[in-house]
């Protein structure tokens, strides 16, 4: 059996695997799921191709489906579909359900927005055709994932639970079950342990969507409420200057940026705290400088939180670099988040699977 070779992106607002089936793509073992299965969701369109040779991407009778690109805000339309998987050249032996999009089909590039090299997209969200819902089910595993993502080179996915270690974690609940994506109840924002003041409302993920706290692999920083990041900016740019770091003119889409020689490596610069509601009281998810600066020139660091506007649905969106290098175990079973505090101050990193 032939492989093909799939480098996908991991997202939790996608809800299944999805990748790019075009005409270098090909497999003996896929088959598309029917309109009539009951794998095929209610409500899904079947659709039907005509082109030759049938392949995965154009075959009759199928399961309709969007395929979503999250990076660029594009839906296609895509197959629905089974197939094996294989996981470091081992072939799982079961099939597992997935989207496909030919993108020789469209006029719209299907991979806009992700890295190069990368195929497709491996969704996370809490539904039942995300990978890791469809691998507990299948091998008897808990409904779990952790992801460590790296600053630098490859980082970590464990589906099913995630190896022992001696780091240790906080834990928070996130969203109801109806939910989608992850939002985790966050109290207060904090700077050098001084609360942003703002309105508190925006913290509250309310039953019509609006406020709260996400977390978003999407995002490459942290997206703020006007109402908080305004505030925001103005605290920790005190604290800095407190701290005797030297400010300079801003680089857009930040609001904050700083003469890098005077934060001594982002040691220095003021701590960042999500006040969050834990098990058993009150959690701090800390964001270290490693986590809130960025580096856009040389000698230039930003503070990498940017403005969502005053129309922003979401009052916090806790973006990619707030997310490398620390620990995140999704519990799916129990809605229960667990988190590291960032392995670089402990000298570890995601991309050294030694150190997890």
């Amino acid at each position: 059996m032939a492989q093909y070779m799939l480098v996908a992106v991991a997202t939790c607002k996608v809800n299944f695997l999805c990748y790019d089936c075009d005409s270098h793509y090909n497999s003996s073992s896929y088959s598309p799921i029917t309109c009539d299965s009951p794998r095929c969701p209610q409500g899904s369109p079947c659709i039907g191709c005509d082109g030759f040779p049938r392949k995965p991407g154009c075959t009759n009778n199928t399961c309709g489906l969007d395929v979503v690109n999250p990076f660029a805000d594009t839906i296609f339309s895509g197959d629905m579909g089974q197939d094996f998987l294989f996981m470091q050249e081992t072939k799982l032996p079961r099939t597992f359900v997935s989207g496909c999009a030919d993108s020789d089909r469209f006029t719209a590039p299907l991979l806009v927005g992700l890295a190069k090299g990368t195929k497709g997209i491996l969704g996370l969200a809490r539904t039942p055709l995300t990978l890791p819902i469809q691998v507990s089910s299948t091998f008897n595993v808990p409904p779990k994932f952790t992801l460590c993502l790296a600053s630098s080179g490859k980082g970590e996915l464990f589906i099913g639970g995630r190896p022992f270690s001696s780091i240790s974690v906080s834990q928070t609940g996130f969203g109801s079950s109806s939910d989608d994506e992850y939002f985790v109840s966050v109290n207060s924002v904090t700077i050098d342990d001084k609360p942003v003041k703002f309105r508190a409302s925006l913290l509250f993920h309310d039953e019509k969507g609006n406020g709260g706290t996400k977390i978003s692999t999407v995002s490459p920083y942290t997206v703020l409420h006007h109402s908080i990041y305004k505030p925001f900016v103005k605290d920790f740019v005190e604290a800095a200057k407190a701290r005797n770091i030297k400010r300079v003119k801003s680089v857009h889409p930040f609001g904050a940026c700083f003469d890098a020689n005077t934060t001594a490596d982002r040691q220095v610069v003021p701590a960042v705290n999500l006040v969050m509601v834990g098990r058993f009281g009150e959690v701090n998810y800390d964001i270290s400088g490693h986590n809130s600066m960025v580096e856009v020139q040389n000698s230039v660091l930003c503070l990498a939180f940017v403005d969502g506007g005053k129309e922003a649905k979401t009052g916090v969106v806790l973006g990619g670099l707030q997310l490398e290098d620390r620990i995140l175990e999704f519990d799916l079973s129990t809605s229960i988040l667990s988190f590291s505090s960032s392995l670089l101050v402990q000298n570890k990193s995601c991309s050294d699977p030694a150190s997890l």
